[in-house]
């Protein structure tokens, strides 16, 4: 192999790697899912939201200048039954006639250990924001990247279940919720 095919083969591979190092831009939401998880009554429920929206610019390498928000439009949530979809989006539950949306800001991105971060930013339900702090593993797909972990929701916090739904006798206060988002690099 000659001096020309040499740089080209180098300057090939350095382009292969700079085009995977590209930040994430987009997430592909029929890839990603947002779930959630509590008990009800001693029984465990499981539920999730079917339609969310995420503005990111994360590249796993430079992980602590990364950005993002996410949305999660609460009327789209799937709690297992219509009669419990239709209760959770009241105004005792989520109100989504006045609060249609969730939000989550992420102010920081710490890289923990390979390929591991703890993500802090703040997270506003029913007008209420409070600062959360999670764990969030990357999985690179080829040029694309899953984004997964999980946090301890109180709800309590967010006044989710008022009036008569205000104890944690019947609904628990903890509520899972777990995410996996498919990310793209930008075009």
């Amino acid at each position: 192999m000659n001096l020309l095919h040499k740089t080209l083969a180098l300057a090939a591979t350095a382009l292969a790697l700079q085009a995977q190092a590209a930040p994430y831009q987009a997430i592909v939401p029929a890839k990603s899912s947002v779930t959630f998880s509590y008990k009800q009554m001693g029984v465990a429920v499981d539920g999730r939201f079917k339609k969310f929206a995420a503005q990111v610019n994360f590249d796993p390498a430079k992980a602590e200048a990364g950005k993002a928000s996410f949305d999660v439009e609460l009327a789209s949530v799937d709690a297992g039954s219509s009669e419990a979809d239709d209760e959770v989006v009241t105004k005792s539950w989520f109100n989504a006639a006045a609060f249609p949306k969730a939000s989550f800001v992420a102010k920081q991105f710490k890289p923990t250990a390979p390929n591991q971060y703890e993500v802090t930013g703040s997270l506003t339900i029913k007008g209420q924001t409070r600062e959360v702090k999670f764990p969030m593993k990357h999985t690179a797909q080829g040029k694309d990247g899953v984004l997964s972990g999980s946090f301890i929701l109180k709800r309590g916090d967010f006044n989710i279940g008022e009036g008569m739904w205000a104890k944690f006798d019947v609904v628990a206060n903890d509520i899972q919720v777990n995410f996996s988002l498919t990310a793209q690099p930008g075009k």
